[in-house]
């Protein structure tokens, strides 16, 4: 579970200078390479029901690594004048929901998009920086 904690981290942590685009992009794909080995352990933690346990400690860990480190990502954009001055927790989780989510549809249950992964991957960017209205 550390190692999975720790390849979370070294996934979602940043370089200053690397743009918004690419640090999404490394996010995705990042996910999306993790072995199946390293996907266990999370595919593990989100069958498990319940009452609390350790696994569920264990998502919420996830949760926060992922979450802290993009938010943080978002106010140094938002400082430099890269983005809006927006809530950068709600884009985190905006963010984190897509990514996320869709690696878990893939890895977990097998439900892959109709297009393929960069496309899929374009029109994410597409609509995180445009909108989906006309």
């Amino acid at each position: 579970m550390e190692l999975f904690l720790n390849k979370m981290e070294e996934i979602f942590s940043f370089d200053e200078d690397i743009s918004i685009e690419q640090y999404l992009k490394d996010n995705f794909f990042g996910l999306l390479n993790l072995s199946d080995e390293e996907f266990s352990v999370l595919k593990v933690a989100m069958e498990e029901g319940g009452e609390i346990s350790d696994r569920k400690r264990l998502i919420s860990q996830i949760n926060d690594v992922i979450l802290d480190n993009i938010e943080e990502f978002f106010k140094l954009q938002i400082q430099k004048g890269e983005i809006k001055d927006i809530n950068p927790r709600a884009l985190s989780i905006m963010c984190f929901g897509v990514t996320f989510q869709s690696i878990v549809l893939w890895k977990v249950y097998n439900k892959t998009p109709s297009v393929e992964t960069e496309q899929y991957f374009q029109e994410y960017l597409n609509i995180i920086f445009n909108g989906i209205k006309e």
